[in-house]
């Protein structure tokens, strides 16, 4: 699996570029005060060491080092041990490191004063007092340079400062406290950004045909108030449209239904029977025909409330309403399960699957089951199934299984279009799946309610 590290909200996105900007910074940060602390230390102790070489050439010249001298006198024993004159080159210390940066240094600064030092050499004299630590020790701060000048060597001691230790540990601090100064503010303004922004994500989710929907709360940084405010009045506008579109509708059917009823009465008349029959089952077409289109037009509006439905009971009543009529409808394994929908819409839809499950699979079979957080709803047949072209097909207005137009073998391809917007307006899904040992499943999934 390959790993994601980019976060998807806005809030660790945020919070992961700054944490991630932020040690970068401390990175170069530490990098430019590593250099200035190792150019202050070279300045220190090269320069000790140059104002040392100086003074042993200057003392050597004038024979100091050969007259002899009151050996009790403390400042001769401790320029002694600082420095030291000979014709051969000291040996190198065991376990000593050298510092080929000091002595490139040191030879830069001999160069700046006119003395020409043939070689300089420089190391770090072994610890003397680390022995109880059980690791690597650091370095002792006690540096000689060697430094060849006119054939005779000349030996001095300087001091150093340790390793970068204590710069680490103060970066590390400092490091955890910007990311707590920084993060934190962060976190609470990116919050508080995000939160309404959630909100307006599941309001804009939401079905907008449930006209009862409270406008959200303007809330967050300015700029996402102000993208509320335009989702609230774009919500309204929708809202309006809907209406004037079930108004319409609405005329719609009553203008038709009113002449097809007048159109009804008058084929009574018809003499000839065999044209009489044909005439009224043409109406009645046209009119169950009107019905499906201005349900699947309306479907999720209306004024019907939401409440809980317990599934185990409306599965019963339905299997048992077809079972009188004596259509082969059974039951299936049904769990305890309660759904928040209207409970007429779901009754259309279902009955719509379970006839066309009884239409096109002889039988239909119905089960409830929970998954996931939803109830799903299982209306079986025993039919031949569905590719899934034919199922991307079927699932529009107007398409049908059978090819003909004929109502009585097929309908009119508005049954699964109409269960489909039943469903997605009650916040659920629709979906078909072919068995794998033939028949055909329609599932519809509602969110659960305790």
């Amino acid at each position: 699996m390959k790993l994601r590290l980019w976060p998807k909200s806005l809030v660790g996105q945020l919070v992961f570029a700054v944490a991630v900007m932020l040690f970068l910074a401390q990175a170069i940060n530490f990098v430019l005060l590593a250099r200035g602390m190792k150019q202050q230390t070279l300045a220190h102790g090269g320069g000790m060491a140059v104002a040392r070489i100086i003074d042993a050439m200057e003392r050597d010249r004038r024979g100091d080092f050969r007259r002899p001298r009151d050996r009790d006198d403390e400042e001769a024993r401790e320029r002694a041990s600082k420095m030291s004159i000979s014709d051969q080159a000291p040996p190198l210390p065991t376990g000593a490191v050298r510092l080929p940066d000091l002595s490139s240094y040191v030879s830069g600064l001999l160069a700046d004063t006119d003395i020409h030092a043939e070689t300089v050499d420089a190391w770090v004299l072994p610890p003397r007092q680390r022995q109880r630590l059980q690791r690597a020790a650091f370095p002792d701060r006690a540096v000689t340079v060697v430094a060849k000048v006119d054939g005779r060597y000349f030996a001095v001691r300087t001091r150093i400062a340790a390793g970068g230790n204590r710069l680490q540990g103060f970066l590390v601090w400092q490091t955890l406290s910007l990311y707590l100064l920084l993060l934190i503010p962060i976190i609470v303004i990116a919050y508080r950004a995000a939160r309404p922004l959630r909100d307006l994500t599941r309001a804009a989710r939401a079905n907008p045909a449930l006209r009862d929907t409270i406008p959200l709360e303007e809330e967050g940084p300015s700029d996402v108030r102000d993208l509320i405010a335009a989702f609230n009045a774009y919500r309204i506008r929708i809202g309006t449209m809907l209406s004037d579109k079930d108004r319409m509708l609405g005329a719609v059917g009553h203008d038709l239904r009113t002449p097809l009823a007048s159109l009804r009465v008058r084929v009574e008349g018809v003499e000839d029977e065999t044209l009489r029959d044909k005439m009224i089952a043409s109406i009645e077409e046209m009119t169950a025909m009107l019905t499906d289109i201005l349900a699947l037009a309306r479907s999720g509006a209306g004024t019907e409330a939401q409440e809980r439905i317990d599934l185990r009971t409306l599965v019963r009543e339905l299997t048992e309403d077809y079972r009188e009529r004596g259509k082969d409808v059974g039951l299936g394994e049904i769990v305890d399960a309660a759904v928040f929908a209207r409970p007429m819409l779901l009754r259309r839809a279902l009955r719509n699957l379970v006839d066309n499950a009884l239409a096109y699979g002889i039988r239909a079979r119905l089960s409830v089951a929970s998954e996931s957080g939803d109830a799903r709803i299982i209306i079986s047949d025993d039919g031949p199934g569905l590719t899934d072209e034919q199922i991307r097909t079927l699932i529009e207005p107007f398409a049908r299984g059978e090819q003909s137009r004929n109502r009585a073998t097929g309908g009119a391809g508005l049954g699964l279009s109409i269960a489909r917007e039943i469903a997605g307006g009650e916040g659920g899904t629709l979906t078909l799946a072919s068995r794998a040992g033939g028949g055909l499943d329609a599932v519809i999934a509602l969110p659960l309610q305790a």
